[in-house]
């Protein structure tokens, strides 16, 4: 089965050509960051006008870099939540308008299941089950995986996403969006052992996470130094390193608790966070700890993109599922423990 992925959730088109017998044919994506860093964030209106305005354009470069032609698709599936209702929209409509003029199946899948099984996508992929820390702008849980479908909810973020804190972060310090990047950057020029933030809800049991009051601290913290005529350079460093260090010790810790209290020793992690350097190398050296193998995938597939939602789609397609023509789904918000196995 060869099956087109779109993805519009939010400030990414992505779309890609998964065939279940070959692997990934062809992928390309837009980013709309530099549209949105002049506003520090995503402007709903202005994705969805960049999305409505690229996805047919890019539709036809990855079927032109796949050498196929749209009457070669086998079906079609789109990110029909969470994000932006908008810009689920402009996806929706253009996988349906496409499937019926092509007479294929069209399906919604969940941008976080997307998300979850994007290492299936590499040359060594991880096997079921597995526990997986996907952290993003929108999203920081932790996840029990049996297997497609089978998903047990571990601990979610009760407030911030970590990713979202990243940003709230870097606009404190001045620094542009999108905030994880560039505090990390700044980070790296930093002193750890300067300030020591919270690492919050650590010393309690349980897997959820919160990063509204390491936020607080922060601010407190530069509010301080300007106070004091202290905020310069090097202190706006040890700030994003010391930030930086609570948000990766927090993450890793709690990782640690979910492989512990699974008993699993497999752990995915996934989501526009999962770049973070820093992340990766802590993480990998917990997980070495306890005979555990970690898994990412590939760099441009840590954030949004088309290949993960091909991918999803085709499972489930092959599985049965299938939308009714005519009836696109765009859900802003949609737990993943709602999904259910094929």
């Amino acid at each position: 089965m060869r099956v087109l992925g779109i993805e519009t959730s939010c400030d990414e088109t992505g779309v890609a050509l998964y065939d279940t017998e070959r692997g990934l044919a062809a992928d390309a994506l837009h980013s709309q960051i530099a549209m949105h860093a002049e506003y520090g964030g995503v402007v709903p209106e202005l994705a969805s006008r960049d999305h409505t305005r690229r996805l047919l354009p890019l539709i036809q470069r990855v079927l032109d870099d796949a050498g196929m032609s749209r009457d070669e698709l086998d079906a079609i599936a789109y990110t029909a939540g969470p994000g932006l209702v908008g810009a689920l929209m402009v996806g929706a409509s253009t996988a349906h308008g496409l499937a019926r003029a092509l007479d294929i199946p069209v399906l919604g899948v969940h941008h976080m299941e997307g998300h979850l099984l994007a290492p299936m996508l590499e040359d060594a992929p991880p096997d079921f089950p597995f526990a997986a820390l996907l952290v993003s702008g929108g999203h920081t849980q932790l996840v029990e995986v049996a297997g497609l479908g089978r998903y047990r909810l571990l601990g979610e973020s009760v407030d911030d996403a970590a990713g979202e804190a990243f940003d709230k972060a870097a606009k404190m310090l001045g620094l542009d969006y999108p905030g994880g990047p560039a505090v990390a950057r700044l980070a790296e020029d930093g002193d750890p052992s300067r300030w020591r933030f919270p690492r919050p809800m650590t010393d309690r049991p349980g897997l959820d996470f919160s990063f509204s009051g390491l936020k607080t601290h922060t601010l407190t913290t530069i509010r301080r130094l300007e106070a004091d005529g202290e905020l310069d350079e090097a202190a706006r460093a040890d700030v994003a390193r010391a930030f930086e260090e609570a948000v990766v010790d927090t993450l890793v810790i709690k990782c640690r608790r979910a492989l512990d209290q699974t008993g699993l020793k497999r752990l995915v992690v996934a989501g526009g966070v999962s770049a973070n350097a820093r992340l990766r190398e802590r993480l990998g050296q917990a997980a070495a700890k306890r005979g555990a193998e970690v898994f990412y995938p590939r760099g441009r597939f840590c954030t949004d993109n088309g290949a993960m939602i091909a991918y999803v789609g085709a499972q489930r397609l092959l599985a049965g599922e299938r939308d009714e023509l005519g009836q696109m789904q765009a859900v802003p918000r949609w737990p993943m423990e709602t999904l259910r196995e094929p």
